[in-house]
């Protein structure tokens, strides 16, 4: 869900999450060889109050967002929703700029500013992606990704209510895109924060029809679709810090390649096969 909050609230979302980072530091690995390795393969130590927060999130979804976004999909047709999703996306791009600067990705952030400038124009303020008919393509860039480039660990898993998956680097990160924001920080600015809020809900509707088929699918098939639900997110989340990039390859096959800081800058054993990209 696309979060855009004002900046008071961005502050307290940060102190929140540091208190987390603090009470997860404390949690206490196991002892056995087998339930530790999947400790630390999951990176989840809060699991018990995570579950009981994505429980209360699937209990908000059922009576609330799933039907509203099922009436959404009902009354607003394919080509309406695919250009609210355009003009949503376009909002982001000074976002995506600016975190390719920091990140030391000249042409990444060149390529948001272009097609921020050519969907504006030519796209009725982003309601369509000329950009994308023309070859420019999306580029990924928040925050996070860029404490993810400088080296921060991303901390334990965390399910945050209302929000969903997430962890103290990509939380802490959010709030941040939230201060650099050029149309939250006018909205704020301007004292029109309704404007803000029909973003974050028309955002959150908007991924929740995208995600409507294959979720439903994923709870129909699990076993436990908590667990399967956080493995999903962590390999995505994971491509998205390598910009799309295959993961460095393992010295063991069946290793499987952290996220959780940048891989160190060493050559690869020479017989290591590469990883499967996530």
């Amino acid at each position: 869900m696309q979060i855009v909050v004002t900046p008071r609230g961005a502050r307290r979302c940060a102190i929140a999450l540091l208190f987390a980072t603090v009470l997860a530091g404390c949690a206490t690995p196991p002892s056995n060889p087998a339930a530790r390795a999947a400790f630390e393969q999951t990176n989840d130590p809060l699991e018990p109050l995570n579950r009981k927060t994505f429980a209360f999130n699937m209990l908000l979804d059922r009576i609330l967002l799933k039907p509203v976004t099922k009436v959404y999909i009902a009354i607003v047709p394919a080509v309406g929703r695919d250009a609210l999703r355009h003009a949503l996306d376009n909002m982001k791009e000074p976002i995506v700029a600016i975190n390719n600067v920091l990140q030391g990705r000249p042409k990444g952030a060149e390529i948001a500013v272009g097609r921020l400038i050519v969907n504006t124009t030519f796209g009725l303020a982003g309601l369509a992606d000329m950009a994308q008919k023309m070859g420019i393509k999306p580029q990924t860039g928040d925050f996070g990704q860029t404490l993810y480039t400088w080296g921060f660990p991303q901390g334990p898993y965390l399910i945050l209510p209302i929000l969903g998956p997430s962890n103290p680097r990509d939380a802490l990160g959010m709030a941040a895109d939230n201060y650099i924001d050029p149309f939250s920080y006018a909205a704020t600015a301007a004292d029109i924060d309704d404007i803000n809020i029909l973003r974050f809900v028309l955002g959150g509707i908007d991924e929740r029809a995208r995600a409507m088929a294959t979720l439903d699918e994923l709870q129909k098939n699990s076993l436990d679709f908590y667990a399967q639900l956080r493995s999903l997110v962590q390999q995505h989340r994971a491509a998205e810090l390598r910009h799309g990039a295959a993961p460095p390859p393992s010295a063991s096959f069946y290793d499987i390649p952290a996220a959780s800081a940048p891989a160190r800058k060493t050559a690869p054993p020479p017989a290591a096969p590469a990883s499967s990209r996530p």
